[in-house]
């Protein structure tokens, strides 16, 4: 049986004595890169005789919004000149020490609470100890025994069937959220043989994200990402811009048979899109069912992913354990945090975090806003997916709402059907639309006053694009598109066409 599911078309397991014939294998490329979301991925292998379970668990690097690095007062920005934004300790000189950045602590508490984790109020940092050229003292400083949140959950859904447009809400575990400074930039010169070391981003501040091995395919992990990016964007702790490498990820990749242990798994490194992660990982389910079926093994090593070949390629093998050599970090005492509970008395606010005073501000999350749009406005659950997804496309559909007489199931589609193929057709986001929530509200109220024809709407909307300054009502009254509403006129109009085609008239009383 043939069904639509994540990343595809996947085929059920046909075992032996199932009776009839075995279908045919699906194509190269769609057979084993999906799952079924309804609950579990059972993918066919080449032979048929058992399916195979692919695991997806994610690690996600976000860079916290902050003006700061987050043990140093280096400022934080994107594309300054190279080692232009690097402190004595960014740079590891001797007798420099870190102090903690409090926006930064605020944040990964802000976005532990957004999904739903428990915040520990005693976290401790260490020390994470590997060489390389942009990590200039040897270790990275990081949470790893006691993060500053674990065991929490998100949820996310995602499209079952395109034709139906039928959703389906799964959810994650999330098993930590820590803190950690980035590393340098390595930029590799083939040309002159040299690797050119910037060290602006040495010291920022990030929150690893860890998800649970809980997906099946890369629409499921490319789902997930999404809704975190829109979560992280919503509260304003990261940017998540993936392009900007606000946002990596490391997808980790396996696959067995059903009953049996998880197979030798693999990680994809430093994924800077949400495509290419879907691809990435729907290309190593693939890969790794072929390898096992055709007698072959799977290494536990690093993979990178080529988006110009569409394939992973080897990084580095992992079969020899990393000593990382973790250490508790001597110059950061434990990082406490406080509750309403637990806050002392004549405490001053500003030298410590509390966790409630967070919790009572935190904004309404992108599940909430879409559960609004659909209550408030009538529109379908799918509909309030895309509106979120496309960056300032919701405010944009409200204003317009707000300023047209159209009802919002109506408006839902100019926004979606017309206004977002231009967008996309010219590369533009929702803010640099040429046409506004203005214009495009003028040109829905001449419609629903039936001054102007649907077919005569799109063309206005087809002139409004050029960006001319006219209105809606001008180049209506300049290209003549206007619907006549004297019947006399329309009369007058229809009698001169009878009167000019006498045969044609004649022939069709006849006929």
């Amino acid at each position: 049986a043939v069904v639509r599911g994540c990343g595809g078309v996947w085929r059920r397991a046909w075992r032996r004595g199932a009776g009839g014939p075995a279908p045919a294998p699906a194509p190269r490329g769609q057979r084993a890169v999906a799952c079924n979301a309804r609950g579990g991925a059972v993918p066919a292998g080449k032979s048929g005789l058992a399916p195979w379970v692919p695991v997806v668990g994610l690690e996600i690097h976000a860079q916290i919004s902050s003006n700061s690095k987050l043990f140093s007062g280096s400022q934080v920005q994107f594309a300054a000149p190279p080692n232009s934004l690097v402190s004595f300790f960014d740079a590891s000189l001797p007798g420099t020490l870190p102090v903690l950045n409090r926006r930064c602590v605020e944040a990964a508490v802000m976005t532990g609470l957004a999904l739903n984790c428990s915040i520990n109020k005693k976290s401790l940092f260490d020390r994470k100890h590997y060489f390389y050229a942009d990590l200039p003292a040897g270790y990275q400083i990081t949470q790893q025994r006691v993060p500053i949140a674990v065991n929490g959950s998100l949820s996310y859904s995602l499209c079952i069937d395109s034709k139906t447009s039928q959703m389906v809400t799964k959810t994650v575990r999330i098993k930590q959220i820590q803190l950690e400074q980035d590393s340098g930039k390595s930029l590799h010169d083939d040309t002159r043989s040299q690797t050119l070391v910037d060290l602006n981003r040495a010291g920022v501040g990030l929150m690893e994200v860890v998800m649970e091995p809980d997906m099946f395919c890369g629409e499921e992990a490319a789902a997930a990402v999404r809704e975190l990016q829109l979560i992280l964007q919503t509260l304003g702790s990261s940017q998540a811009v993936m392009a900007e490498g606000q946002l990596r990820v490391d997808a980790n990749v396996s696959v067995h048979h059903p009953g049996e242990p998880y197979g030798v798994r693999t990680e994809v490194k430093n994924i800077n899109s949400i495509r290419f992660l879907a691809k990435a990982v729907d290309y190593e389910i693939q890969r790794q069912i072929e390898e096992l079926e055709n007698g072959g093994t799977i290494l536990n090593e690093t993979r990178a992913f080529d988006s110009k070949l569409g394939c992973t390629v080897p990084m580095r093998d992992k079969e020899g354990k990393q000593d990382y050599r973790f250490m508790p970090e001597p110059n950061l005492p434990p990082l406490i945090l406080y509750d309403a509970k637990s806050l002392p008395a004549n405490v001053n606010h500003q030298q410590v975090v509390n966790i409630d005073w967070i919790r009572e501000r935190l904004p309404d999350l992108p599940s909430v806003k879409r559960a609004k749009l659909v209550e408030r406005y009538g529109i379908l659950p799918e509909h309030s997916f895309t509106l979120l997804n496309e960056d300032g496309l919701s405010e944009f559909f409200e204003n317009v709402v707000k300023q047209t007489q159209m009802k919002p199931k109506k408006v839902i589609g100019w926004i979606l059907n017309d206004l977002l193929s231009y967008l996309k057709q010219h590369s533009l986001t929702v803010k640099e639309s040429p046409v506004s929530s203005f214009l495009l509200a003028d040109l829905l109220n001449l419609l629903e006053k039936k001054e102007i024809s649907s077919t005569a709407a799109k063309q206005v909307l087809a002139e409004l694009w050029k960006a001319e300054g006219k209105t809606p009502l001008e180049i209506v009254k300049e290209k003549k598109l206007e619907l006549i509403q004297d019947q006399k006129e329309l009369e007058q109009i229809c009698q001169a066409v009878i009167d000019g085609q006498e045969n044609e008239v004649i022939m069709m009383v006849l006929g």
